[in-house]
């Protein structure tokens, strides 16, 4: 579907009429500003929540920087691919291996005035500060146009659109290493003109609860919060102090400078409940999103906890076996919250 909001100049020069919003996560506030430029007015929040996106996995076998990986939501790109499914809007998705190919088909969508959605590794994208580039190939983003050799980026976790050289883009779409993009690229092709928020909030909140419940493996969901715990309150005699120091601060970076962690989803599946309160009437809904509230603040607390071990400013009340302690007790709080949520939906 081409944008009416379009405009073509002479060469290389082109640019859609895309508005750029600023969100806590990338694959969220990505595919919440691509609904919206179609005329869907959509939450970042509300995109999480139906795409079901809250999750928790503690999966020791998978290495990112040769340390677990620990993950509070689910994988990149399902968010995308679900709640576009739930509200009936088609999409055109693909990967490629020959990356001039990728970049001819980046400039020809573009080209159509159609704005496209971007897997990426963060390393290569040069508008990251310094401070902040790491190995990470699950950002997502949206190319809006481009201006000679540089492309016009909405990246949402940027207070404004941005620029980004051709070349580094390209290495940023076939970036190496675990979860590698592969030139993965993602646009609208049409949009409902009515589409069913309240099917499409049950339908998430059911995904969500039974991926968190009903999980078949122990690692996932709040069995994989308790197994993280088991696995943390270990580590000092299994580890000895510098290796798990290390783990530990993996486990942090993950929860929460890698997207918005364990703490910033939980805020943010809060405010969807919040929503979701007001498409489903059901005020009840408040006091779920004020629950979830608490749990993200005990998740921030346990990562304060653990910060403190990290910078060698441990007190008696931050041990191993304390912040496991925390761990069981998230576990235990989001294990209730969930069924509540189930029951109401019946």
């Amino acid at each position: 579907m081409t944008s009416p909001e379009f405009r073509a100049g002479i060469g290389n020069r082109m640019k859609i009429d895309f508005e750029h919003r600023q969100s806590a996560h990338c694959e969220n506030g990505a595919t919440a500003g691509l609904i919206s430029h179609y005329g869907v007015e959509i939450s970042e929040a509300m995109v999480f929540g139906i795409g079901a996106g809250l999750f928790f996995g503690y999966i020791p076998f998978i290495r990112l920087n040769k340390l677990p990986l620990t993950t509070f939501r689910i994988a990149a790109g399902s968010v995308f691919k679900r709640v576009t499914r739930e509200l009936g809007i088609e999409i055109t998705a693909r990967r490629f291996r020959d990356q001039q190919l990728a970049m001819r088909v980046l400039d020809e969508t573009i080209a159509a005035g159609v704005p496209v959605g971007l897997q990426t590794g963060a390393w290569w994208l040069p508008y990251f500060p310094d401070a902040y580039r790491f190995h990470f190939n699950m950002h997502n983003l949206v190319v809006f146009g481009k201006e000679g050799d540089n492309y016009l980026i909405s990246d949402p976790v940027f207070p404004e659109s941005v620029i980004c050289p051709a070349d580094d883009l390209r290495r940023a779409r076939f970036a190496k290493g675990a979860l590698a993009p592969r030139g993965k690229m993602y646009s609208l092709n049409k949009v409902p003109a009515r589409l069913d928020f309240p099917k499409a909030i049950k339908n998430g909140i059911r995904a969500a609860t039974k991926a968190m419940l009903k999980y078949p493996l122990p690692i996932i969901g709040v069995s994989g919060i308790r197994f993280l715990a088991g696995r943390l309150e270990r580590w000092p005699a299994k580890l000895g102090e510098e290796n798990s120091l290390l783990h530990l601060g993996q486990l942090i970076r993950m929860q929460e400078e890698i997207g918005t962690g364990g703490a910033g989803f939980r805020f943010i599946y809060a405010a969807f409940l919040q929503e979701a309160a007001a498409h489903l009437e059901e005020p009840g809904f408040i006091e779920y999103s004020r629950k979830m509230t608490a749990i993200g603040d005990r998740w921030r607390e346990f990562a304060v906890r653990a910060a403190r071990n990290c910078k060698g400013r441990a007190g008696v009340d931050d041990s191993f076996a304390a912040m496991a302690a925390i761990l069981r007790e998230i576990a235990a709080d989001e294990e209730k919250l969930y069924m509540e949520l189930a029951e109401a939906l019946k």
